[in-house]
């Protein structure tokens, strides 16, 4: 049986904290304020998290961002860039602006990614598996979540599939 308390004792004892510039960077792109055209440029479309050196904390991987006004200026295809940032052999954490279209209206929401690859090494897929609850109780309000083992899960269709199936027409701008 699943208690908050047991939950909690987990996650002292595998000793995994979440860092606070990730809460921070959470909250910055889950609330949008009303912003100048300068301060959006600034906001974050992506961002990958990684395991501390010591596998302690949760921390926001250096470089590893794409800011919304790079869309469209250096970034003409922002999902494909974010895919591109990923590890061929290791695990990561990541949210995504993801930007959809339905029949009815366009939309925004947080997807918030494991990234555990096939070629990662069996140590690193079981940390990150065992970690995601720490990172994920920091996360509220995440609507859309992706475990995804591969390029092949990461494809438009799969992720049109995360935010509402059939519903969705466009994703990123392309027709799915």
């Amino acid at each position: 049986m699943f208690s908050l308390s047991n939950s909690l004792s987990f996650l002292k004892a595998s000793g995994v904290q979440v860092a606070d510039e990730v809460c921070r960077i959470f909250y910055d792109m889950k609330v949008r304020k009303c912003s100048t055209p300068e301060e959006i440029k600034k906001r974050k479309k992506a961002v990958i998290f990684c395991l501390s050196a010591d596998k302690k904390c949760i921390i926001v991987e250096e470089g590893k961002e794409i800011l919304v006004g790079d869309v469209g200026v250096t970034i003409t295809d922002p999902f494909k860039h974010f895919v591109g940032m990923l590890p061929e052999k290791d695990c990561r954490y990541a949210l995504y602006d993801a930007s959809f279209e339905t029949k009815e209206s366009r939309k925004e929401e947080l997807m918030f990614f494991l990234w555990a690859p096939e070629l990662a090494p069996l140590k690193s897929k079981m940390i990150y598996a065992s970690s995601k609850d720490a990172i994920k109780k920091k996360f509220q309000g995440i609507k859309h979540e992706c475990q995804a083992n591969g390029p092949e899960d990461l494809n438009r269709a799969c992720i049109a599939e995360k935010l509402g199936g059939s519903l969705i027409v466009a994703f990123e701008g392309c027709p799915v």
